[in-house]
């Protein structure tokens, strides 16, 4: 299975510096980075590690929902996941305080209670929520018709 990379430059303090991280293995995107936009409601065109987080969990929840659906019988027409990652304070600095996964389907040959049944597996078994264990993780699943 591959590695992935990705990569940072970052130039000054904490409070004062900024940087980009790149996407390095797709090679796809550069993103500026900086600790203040990081903390504040807006981003104002920043990214930040909590939201590449979520992107990442985003996907990764997508991929693994449809291959169990596919197990469970149905076929996924669409998914649209959403995945909020939230940062607040800890006793040392900051921490990931919580995810919310929400999804919501498309689903041929599954009712309510299996897509149900799928979303709930998908969180407990796609690789990021596996590597993210020591955060809690909210689900809000729902077929739309």
């Amino acid at each position: 299975m591959p590695t992935r990379t990705a990569r940072t430059a970052w130039n000054g303090t904490l409070e004062q510096g900024a940087g980009q991280v790149e996407l390095t293995s797709s090679g796809v995107a550069t993103f500026d980075v900086s600790f203040p936009k990081r903390a504040a409601d807006n981003a104002e065109g920043t990214t930040s590690p909590e939201e590449l987080i979520a992107a990442a969990h985003s996907s990764c929840f997508a991929m693994q929902l449809s291959a169990l659906i596919a197990e469970a019988g149905g076929t996924p027409q669409s998914l649209e996941v959403k995945a909020d990652v939230s940062l607040g304070p800890d006793t040392s600095g900051f921490k990931l305080t919580g995810i919310t996964l929400t999804v919501r389907g498309e689903v041929e040959g599954l009712d309510a209670e299996g897509f149900a049944k799928a979303a709930q597996a998908a969180k407990e078994s796609c690789p990021v929520s596996k590597a993210l264990t020591g955060v809690e993780i909210t689900l809000d699943a729902a077929l739309e018709s």
